[in-house]
């Protein structure tokens, strides 16, 4: 007789994967802090800094899983994603739109573009993921990327509270935001019925759920080092100097 657990039914096993949006970065105090009108120009500015690393490694995340993916159609499905983020000559997609968020909270391009501002916190987590849906199976990582389904709650809440709490910020700076409301959910669906059909027994549902929960953990870890140099003050090596002294090369 076997040990296994009997798998999940397919409303139990999605109803798991939406009791993790109560980890979703949301809840983190550094977006409560901007949403709340509460953040400085600088921590606002830090934030798409820093947020635009992970923005820019989205497509490299998507290719890796396709270049894993043996599935004609679900290539073909899932390269819109790369077309979001990338654009379609001359669009710039969202990598544009973020660029006109990081002008509207007062950055210049070339600054964001050249990375110097990102934590190696961010970069490590951000690294993370990428290397992990190169190394593990398509639908893993295809699975990974769930953290969609609480996206489109984010992008209204900014979309809600930034124009009332920094007004100072232009109208043109919110279009990625507006994108995405649509982008996700359109993204959600196909995601979730890859991960419906993929995880079928106890043990790889389970799985499928921890790894949801690193994908949270990598969110939640780039606010986190965030709020240690940006709202305590103590960015890698403030106790040996003042400057960025962190390497801002690219190692993956």
């Amino acid at each position: 007789m076997s040990d296994s657990k009997s798998a999940l039914s397919l409303d139990d096993f999605k109803d798991a994967i939406m009791a993790k949006g109560q980890y979703y970065h949301i809840y983190h105090p550094f977006h409560v802090m901007m949403y709340e009108g509460k953040a400085t120009q600088q921590q606002l500015q830090a934030w798409v800094a820093n947020r635009y690393y992970y923005q820019i490694n989205i497509p490299l995340k998507d290719a890796a899983i396709m270049a894993n993916c043996p599935d004609q159609q679900v290539r073909q499905s899932w390269i819109q994603r790369m077309i979001d983020q990338d654009g379609e000559y001359p669009d710039g997609g969202g990598r544009e739109a973020w660029l006109r968020l990081a002008e509207a909270v007062g950055l210049t391009r070339e600054q964001v573009i050249s990375e110097e501002l990102v934590l190696p916190g961010v970069r490590f987590a951000v690294d993370a993921y990428v290397n992990f849906a190169r190394r593990t199976t398509w639908r893993e990582a295809a699975s990974s990327s769930l953290t969609e389904l609480f996206a489109p709650q984010i992008h209204q809440s900014r979309l809600d509270s930034w124009p009332k709490h920094y007004p100072w910020i232009s109208e043109q700076g919110y279009d990625y935001f507006r994108s995405r409301l649509s982008q996700a959910r359109r993204d959600v669906e196909h995601g979730l019925t890859i991960t419906l059909d993929s995880f079928t027994t106890y043990e790889s549902q389970q799985r499928m759920l921890e790894i949801l929960q690193f994908k949270l953990d990598i969110l939640w870890s780039i606010l986190d080092a965030l709020t240690l140099a940006y709202v305590h003050q103590q960015p890698p090596y403030h106790s040996v100097t003042d400057q960025a002294v962190w390497h801002k090369g690219l190692f993956k």
